[in-house]
């Protein structure tokens, strides 16, 4: 994580927590016994790890379990298609509908909901699109297409481009059958996006929590925000062993274990308080689908 001082004391609050309410698999973060399959393959977003949260979880993780976590971190269409091809053992994603698909087709085992935050419309200062304080997503969309303004998307089937491509469906411009010069596409994470939208004086979609960790170096402000088709929903999924008989399913239960105990929730729920003045993630392993408006 960046700040250091935020780190270390996320460290010492959940290491104390830890050992007061023995968690799953609980043991000694210093002396955790090695498992008989200590490596554990993560494919997870760009978000989870540009936002610095997995610079905190995941040593928490190895020090208690054991394990020894390979992250891989990639948009959430290429974490997919990495669990249907026996290529991970779990994964941390958001792109729900893509998620069920998983699912039906066999590749996942078990889907728990971990958290949500939301996204948000970026774009220059002077706004040229004219859509600051719009609350709609795609009446923003229409906008900057009327404009020609410039528009960064990710391009690269991740959960944020998934999303950016619904909310484009809902008006009368189809990225899939026109590119417009004023339609760029960055084959890049989130991050790297947004230096570019920043560069380009272009609009952008974004995950609140990569926009928040990045904003010091960019010239873009939030134009669009709140409105509930902006829900950004993660879950975390165990690759099915029934599929790929030499995935790391025990390791991956652990992980879904961990990520989902209170104690963990808590610390996600406080990450980005200190240094951003608002929470980056909000829990949700003790909600359903449902309650966030999921079929």
């Amino acid at each position: 994580m960046k700040d250091l001082t935020i780190l270390f004391g996320l460290l010492g609050l959940i290491f104390v927590n830890l050992s007061a309410c023995s968690p799953p698999r609980s043991s000694d973060p210093v002396t955790a016994p090695v498992p008989d399959n200590p490596t554990l393959i993560l494919a997870t977003t760009t978000s989870t790890q540009d936002s610095g949260l997995l610079d905190v979880l995941i040593p928490l993780f190895e020090g208690q379990s054991g394990y020894t976590v390979k992250t891989i971190a990639v948009g959430t269409g290429a974490a997919l298609k990495m669990a249907e091809e026996g290529n991970a053992d779990v994964l941390l994603v958001h792109a729900p509908d893509a998620e069920k698909r998983l699912m039906e087709a066999g590749f996942g085992k078990d889907r728990v909901l971990v958290m949500h935050n939301d996204f948000v419309i970026v774009g220059p200062a002077n706004d040229p699109a004219g859509i600051n304080g719009i609350l709609i997503p795609a009446e923003a969309f229409s906008l900057i297409a009327e404009s020609g303004s410039l528009f960064v998307s990710r391009g690269d089937d991740s959960g944020t481009n998934k999303k950016e491509l619904s909310i484009w469906s809902k008006t009368n411009f189809d990225p899939n059958a026109e590119k417009p010069d004023w339609y760029l596409e960055s084959g890049q994470g989130m991050s790297a996006s947004l230096i570019i939208a920043s560069q380009k004086e272009a609009y952008t979609l974004t995950d609140r929590a990569t926009f928040l960790t990045t904003k010091q170096n960019l010239s873009l402000e939030i134009t669009t925000e709140g409105d509930g088709e902006l829900l950004n929903i993660y879950h975390v999924i165990t690759v099915n062993q029934e599929a790929w008989p030499t995935s790391n399913y025990d390791g991956a239960k652990a992980f879904v274990n961990f990520i989902t105990h209170p104690d963990i929730q808590s610390v996600i729920a406080i990450f980005g308080l200190d240094q951003y003045g608002q929470q980056l993630f909000f829990p949700d392993a003790d909600k359903t689908d449902a309650d966030l408006g999921l079929d």
